[in-house]
Order: C-alpha cells, then structure tokens, then sequence
C-alpha cells in the first residue's frame, strides 16, 4: 500500500516539472492520468539538457508505473540520462535490472559508450563480452566505443582482439570504425598498424585524416603528421578543419625547422577563415614561439581580443624559454589582472620562471595562489613547486611539499632527487632513489644523471661505479653523454685524472664538450697543466666559441706561475672576438634585487660595505684564514690580496649582514662558479655572525652554517 502511494506521490510530483506544463490540458479535469512513452521521451531529454538527477528518479518511476519498461528508447535515455547526472553506478543498476530480451543492442552500446566516458575500461570490456554472450552482435557504433574502451587500457591486444572481431562481422569497410582503428593504433604507439589500416581504408572522411594527423603528432611522427595534412589538402570533398590546422601547426613547431611550412599553414589559416578560431590562433602562436619568431607571435597575442588561458600559457612559456623570466612573470601578472583564471600549466610556467630568477619573494605569493585556488594537489604543479623552492635556496620548503604529495610519481622523485644533489645532499639523494625503487618506479635518463652527479660531488666512487653499472644492464636506459660525464667528473674529482681519461677513450661513443669540459675541470682543480692543456685544445676544436675553456686553461697556468702563457691565452681569446662572462652575485632584500659585481662602488651604502669588508678581514685571519692569491689572476693588480676582497660574492655577503635581520638566512646567487677564497671566507663568516648563508653559483648550493658548508669542501 506504501509503494502504490509513492507511486502516486512521484506521478503528482513530475506533473510538477516544467516541460510538463507543455503537456497539461487547461481544466483539472483534463488531466492525461496515462502518459505516452513519446511524453515520457520529452521529459526525458529536458532532464538530461538540466542534468537533473532528482528528475531522472521520478521519470524512471513513470517508467515502470506505466509498464514501458519494454520502450528501449526510453530505457536508452534513462541509461544516459543517470550518467549524465555523474550516476553511472546507477546506470550499471538499472540496466542490470532490465529483462534481458529488452536489452538490443542500442541499450548495450549505450552503457558502453557510458562506462568508457566514465573511465571504467574493465567494465566496459566485460559488457561487452557480456553483450556477445546473450546473443546481440555489436554494429559499428559498438565497435567505435569499444575501441575508444582499447585506448583507455593501454593495451594493444585488447584493441588486435577487437580488429578481428570487427573484421570477423565485415565492419572493417565502415569509415567510422576504420577511423576508430586508426585512432586506437595511434594511441597504442603502433603506428605501424595504424597507417596500414588508413591506407586500406575504401573511404575516408575528416575524421579518418585528422586521426591519422594528431596520431602521428602524438608519436612525434612531424614529417608523417605534415604529409597527412598535405594529404587532406587534396581531397577536393574535404575541408580540413581547425583540429587538423592546429595540429599541423604544432607538427611545424615540434620540428624546430618548420617555419616556412607553418607560413604556408598560417595563410591556409587565413584563406579558409579558420582564424576566428582561439584553438588555432594558439598553436599559431606555439608555432612562431619554438621557430623563434617571437615578433610574430607577440603581434599574434596583440591582435587577439578573446585571448584564453591557453593564450596567455604560450606567450608566458615563450619568454620561459628564452629565460626572460621576468617577463614570464609580467604575463602571468597581467593574465590575472583580465580575470583569467590561471590552469595547472600557467601556474607551472609562473613557477618555473620564479625558479629561474631564484627569486623566493615571487614563488611564495604565487604558492599562496595555487593554495586558495585548489591546485595544490595537482601532480604537475606539485613538480614545479619542488624545484623552486630548491633553486629559491629553501631545500626543506621543497622537502615539505615533496612529502605532502600523495602517490609521488617519477617526475616528482626526480624533482626531488636533483633539489638534494644540488644541494649537496647526497646521502639524501641515494636514500631517495632506493626508496623510488621500492616502491616500484623505474628510474629513467634524468634521475640517473642526478644520482651520478650526487655521488662525483661526495667522492663516492665506488657507489658510483655501481649505480652506473645498473643503468643499462638492471634499468634498460640507454646511457648518454651526461652520465658518462658525471663519471669523468667523479673521477676528476677524486684526482683520477689518468683513468678518467681512460675512461672517456673507451666510450662507445664520440665524447661531447660535457665530457671534455668535465676533464677540464678536474685539470683545474688539481693542478694538471699538461693534461689540462692537451684537453682544452679537444674543446677549442669542439666549441671554438666558448670562452670558459680558455679561461679555464688560463687560470691552470697563471696557477703554476706561467704568467705568459697564460697572457697569451687571453691574446688568443681577444684574436677570437671571445670575451670572459664578467662575475656578478646578486641578493634579494625587502623584494629588491641588488646586484653586485668586483670592485663595486655603485650602491648607497658602499661606505658601510667596504667597511664591514675590512672588519671581516680582520676577524677571519685571527681564525686562521690566509689568502688565496692565485684566485686574483690579473696581473695589472698591484695588490692581489686586496682584490680577492672586493670580489661581488663578498660584496653581497657585507651588504646582506647589513640590511637583513639578524638570525634571517643570507641567500647570493652567483653568475659563475665561486672562487674558493670566497668560499672560505664566507664560511668564516657563517661562524662568527652565527648566520646561515646559502650561496648558489653556476654548480650548485653552498650552505654554510657554524663554519662548515654543506659540500665539505669537495666541490
């Protein structure tokens, strides 16, 4: 008796509903007491447009109220209309209690369709075996969804099941599925099997030709993605479309060399009205940014007046690129100013850019930001955050956000591997690494080269040699320059000069400037002027324009007292046209950067400076320090003690102990590698203004806290 009354009580209720004043008679009398299923089938599309899941309950009461249960068309835009109100387990419910001989194939590919929009492939794989065993053979909108099902596993045999079963009932002539197929093979990474399919293809439509572009976009087939698009464009009964232009554009881009191509694309773009289309202007955009033809690009961004999110990424990532981070920040600013919400990739760019000017001051508001916005959690986001806060000098912030990450990925391990190695964390680095491996997350070319790197800046030799033993041989990642770099330099480090050099004669490959530099290096710091020589004249033939090598070779004889030939290495460099990058540090104050270079005399409180300088001075030799004079390399210094002194790491130190709090850490940056006579004395320094003091030169990060600095003296 209570079921029949909530019956009636749901019947009242959907009169109630406002398409359903459409079908109401003027008088009360006239009420339709039986609704038609073509009724039913009106409410029922107005509930799906309104997403409205308490509708969809009373509609589905009438359902049964009125016995239609056997109106597969009603029963098909109920199933929908459940998982379109973000109900798909009660879609799986309601079909489950369908008899099965009112269940057609229509119904089966409805919940398929569903289950696959919804991200559940297993689900949907099993319907569909499901289907095939009561008797109900799929047709070609079947074979479509399945096949998107295929994409969703990952799984290539899934998806050669099902081309033969396609094949098996004659579909493979169909050109929705033969498009399909193209589009699962692709997706699979079988490209192979994917143009084999497209080429045996009777007829092909837009939707065949742009899955056979962005298939081989996505597998960085550009060349196979252009000659598709070059394709289309002959087919007198097609008109590409902003999918295929956009992702020819970004086939052009990806190349490098393709700007007069995506020329070429651009004015299809115009002649075909496709630049009403923001999706197109993008990727336009994308285009001249990575052809480096940023004036074009700009004057892109300029003429367009319904610039969106994906707008403002490219021009933010463009200047990204080009490591004008100020300006990348500058967009980002503005992109919010207009009202544009920031996405995971403009807050990754944003970050990146405060990470590239170590600029703490920037990334924290823009973290406060991604907070109140809810992207905290946000995988891509969480990788950017890491680094930033490492190469910002605040290794625990970025160990923080590392351990708030729930499921870290390998992006995230890696982030977080690379910000200890920087900072001379090594144990940290390998205790992480094993950890990753632990956990079942396969290392891949960048993490390998940070735990190198982590172990040739500790002198661990012998782990060394084992975690690069393993690359190949345990991991399958193909070796690289970088590693085998990091493997010289480990030796070099450790005064292996003779078996470094060794090692590099038995690569199996020609050894770059990296390898070569990495030798230099270790010449360098040990005094090798005779292996030092014969390696720099490699990296003169090499890379004949890079300064650093004859400045390093330079150094190595002023060093061993061989002014002239070190003279005459500098006449050379000046025969070249190459000029020695001038030394800066720079320090960030009150969200004000002050930047320093030697000698300087330029800032207000010079005076202040320069006498602290000379207070330091003082101090630091009752505790032991002598001067390194070998580090003041110009001759025309009459006082070469005297000018290791005004050195501009130096000079940030005395202005930073001067205009920061006491107890507040002092973070430098540095242009270039510091001298070790800087180095010593700052770590002085750290004991007798019991300050911690972070420098970050071109290598890595120095901590100096109580006079001792996190790289032991090993660097």
């Amino acid at each position: 008796m209570t079921s029949c009354f909530m019956l009636k009580h749901n019947y009242f209720k959907i009169l109630s509903l406002p398409i359903f004043n459409t079908l109401q008679p003027k008088s009360y009398h006239q009420i339709p007491w039986h609704i038609t299923p073509t009724q039913l089938n009106s409410l029922l599309n107005a509930a799906t447009q309104n997403k409205n899941f308490k509708q969809a309950t009373q509609i589905h009461t009438q359902i049964i109220m009125n016995c239609y249960t056997s109106f597969p068309f009603l029963l098909n835009n109920l199933l929908n209309l459940y998982a379109k109100c973000g109900h798909i387990n009660q879609s799986v419910i309601f079909f489950a209690n369908i008899e099965d001989c009112y269940k057609n194939v229509i119904t089966w590919t409805s919940l398929i369709n569903q289950l696959s929009h919804h991200n559940m492939p297993i689900k949907a794989l099993t319907s569909f075996n499901q289907m095939r065993d009561f008797g109900v053979y799929p047709n070609q909108f079947t074979f479509s969804s399945i096949l998107s099902v295929c994409v969703i596993t990952c799984n290539l045999i899934h998806g050669i099941q099902m081309h033969s079963l396609i094949c098996k009932h004659g579909f493979d002539t169909d050109v929705y599925v033969g498009s399909a197929l193209v589009d699962m093979y692709a997706k699979c990474s079988d490209m192979w099997s994917a143009e084999k399919v497209f080429d045996e293809m009777p007829e092909r439509n837009l939707v065949s030709w742009n899955s056979m572009i962005v298939g081989s976009l996505e597998n960085e087939l550009y060349d196979v993605a252009l000659f598709s698009f070059k394709g289309v464009l002959r087919e007198s009964s097609i008109n590409p479309n902003e999918v295929s232009a956009s992702s020819a554009l970004t086939a052009c881009a990806n190349m490098g060399d393709g700007l007069d191509i995506g020329k070429q694309i651009h004015g299809f773009v115009v002649k075909h009205g496709l630049m009403t289309s923001t999706y197109v202007k993008n990727s336009l955009m994308d285009m001249y940014c990575k052809c480096g033809s940023f004036e074009e690009a700009t004057t892109l961004f300029g003429s367009n007046h319904e610039k969106d999110v994906v707008t403002w990424n490219v021009m933010m990532m463009v200047f990204l690129q080009s490591n004008n981070f100020e300006e990348a920040l500058k967009y980002f600013v503005l992109m919010r100013s207009q009202a544009v919400l920031p996405d995971e990739a403009s807050f990754s760019t944003a970050l990146n850019a405060s990470a590239g000017l170590a600029a703490l001051y920037q990334g924290m508001p823009i973290h406060n930001l991604i907070v109140k916005s809810g992207f905290e959690t946000n995988m891509r986001v969480a990788c950017s955050l890491i680094p930033m806060y490492a190469k910002c000098g605040s290794l625990m912030d970025a160990y923080r956000v590392f351990q708030s990450i729930n499921h870290p990925n390998l992006v995230c391990f890696t982030s977080m591997i690379s910000a200890f190695q920087q900072h001379g964390c090594s144990d940290q680095v390998i205790k992480l690494y094993e950890n990753m491996l632990h956990q079942g997350i396969r290392p891949d070319y960048s993490t390998f080269v940070c735990v190198l790197s982590a172990c040739a800046h500790t002198g661990k030799v012998e782990e060394g040699f084992a975690y690069f033993n393993s690359v190949e041989a345990v991991h399958k990642v193909n070796l690289g320059h970088e590693h085998y770099a990091c493997m010289v330099d480990l030796l070099g480090r450790a005064g292996r000069l003779e078996e470094a050099k060794r090692f590099i004669e038995s690569m199996p490959m020609e050894p770059g400037p990296s390898v070569w530099g990495a030798l230099l290096g270790a010449c360098r710091t040990h005094g090798n002027l005779e292996l030092g020589r014969e390696t720099a004249e490699r990296l003169f033939q090499i890379e004949p324009s890079n300064p650093g090598n004859y400045m390093i070779l330079a150094n190595i004889y002023a060093r061993k007292g061989k002014s002239e030939e070190a003279n005459e290495i500098r006449r050379l460099m000046g025969v070249k046209g190459l000029r020695k990058e001038h030394g800066c540090s720079w320090i960030d104050v009150k969200n004000t950067t002050f930047v320093f270079t030697a000698n300087d005399r330029s800032h207000s409180r010079t005076q202040e400076i320069y006498a602290l300088l000379r207070n330091l001075k003082n101090l630091v030799k009752k505790k032991g320090y002598m001067s390194k004079t070998q580090f003041a390399t110009n001759d025309m210094e009459q006082n070469k003690e005297q000018s290791l002194w005004h050195h501009s790491e130096k000079l940030a130190l005395a202005f930073g102990l001067l205009a920061l709090p006491a107890g507040a850490p002092i973070r430098i940056k540095k242009n270039l590698r510091t001298c070790e006579d800087c180095h010593a004395v700052i770590k002085f320094a750290s004991e007798i203004y019991n300050r911690e003091i972070i420098v970050r030169d071109t290598n890595r990060f120095h901590h100096f806290s109580g006079g001792f600095c996190s790289c032991r003296d090993y660097w």
